[in-house]
Order: structure tokens, then C-alpha cells, then sequence
């Protein structure tokens, strides 16, 4: 896909984001031009009629006469790890999964976002001088981003 093209799509999608209380995540261009358009919302689920009205929106744009296109448009999904500081805002009091960039995992509720990092607390079993069980202790840490390999929502049933 040419710069144009390309240039034309992301305006195209940031536009309708932008007029529909939604946010572009990702997009993912492959060397055949398979376009991937991820989209998420501060303030609700995705649904459906948002990813149709993106894709028939960004493929009013573009122009297949020029070069010829896949679109898909999906949502983040629970599943997914987060990949823009603006998806962890929405999980702010939720209980999150947090990769660390050593390779550990660790789940905590997520209390605040920040520019450099997230701030969570967790539950840490601790011995306490002069007693034989441990006890459990709540633990406040800021994570810097630069610590964080992915970090995702934790589903609950």
C-alpha cells in the first residue's frame, strides 16, 4: 500500500473513531495489502455495527482502482493484551495480569495510570517476627511501562 493510501486509511479510521466514542488501537498493513483495523472504547463494549460502520466508512476512502485490499476490523478482545496507554484507563479498579519484562507474572488490581507507569496493589503473604503463619499483607507498587512486557484484563465467570 502506498504512503498515500496508507495515510488516507488511518485518517479515515481516526475520523470515524473519533465521531463514535470508540479509539483506533492497532492497524496492521501485510505486504498484500491484508489491512487489520483493532478499535476499543473508553466507555463501552464493541459491537458489531461499530466494526461494519468502520470498515464501509474507511473502504469509502480508499479506492480499490488504485491497489486492491483486505479489510478487517475487530475489537482489543478481553484476551488481548493491551497495547496503548489508553486501554489501561478503562480497566482502572479491575484486576489485571501484568508480564514483567524478567518473565514473571502477577496479577493486581489496577488503581491508577500514569505517563511513565501504572501504579496496582496485591495481595503478598509476609512472616511476621514472633508469629508461625504468615500473614497476608496488601502491597501498593508503581510499575514503570518500561517493566511491563503485556499486561491484560483477568477474566472472571
Amino acid at each position: 500500500m502506498d504512503m498515500k493510501q496508507l495515510e488516507l486509511l488511518k485518517s479515515a479510521a481516526e475520523e470515524y473513531a473519533q465521531n463514535n466514542d470508540l479509539y483506533v488501537v492497532e492497524i496492521n498493513v501485510s505486504k498484500d495489502n491484508d489491512i487489520d483495523i483493532v478499535i476499543e472504547s473508553d466507555t463501552r463494549d464493541i459491537e458489531l455495527d461499530d466494526c461494519v460502520g468502520l470498515s464501509r466508512h474507511v473502504e469509502d476512502q480508499l479506492s480499490r482502482d488504485i491497489e486492491d485490499f483486505s479489510l478487517t476490523v475487530g475489537s482489543a478482545g478481553l484476551s488481548s493484551p493491551f497495547k496503548v496507554v489508553r486501554q489501561y484507563r478503562k480497566y482502572v479498579g479491575s484486576e489485571i495480569q501484568i508480564t514483567r519484562a524478567s518473565g514473571s507474572r502477577q496479577k493486581a488490581v489496577l488503581e491508577s495510570v500514569g505517563e511513565e507507569g501504572i501504579e496496582i496493589t496485591y495481595e503478598e503473604s509476609v512472616k511476621v517476627e514472633g508469629k508461625k503463619k504468615r500473614e497476608k499483607q496488601t502491597r501498593r507498587e508503581i510499575v514503570p511501562f518500561t517493566e511491563i512486557k503485556s499486561a491484560k484484563p483477568v477474566i472472571k465467570f
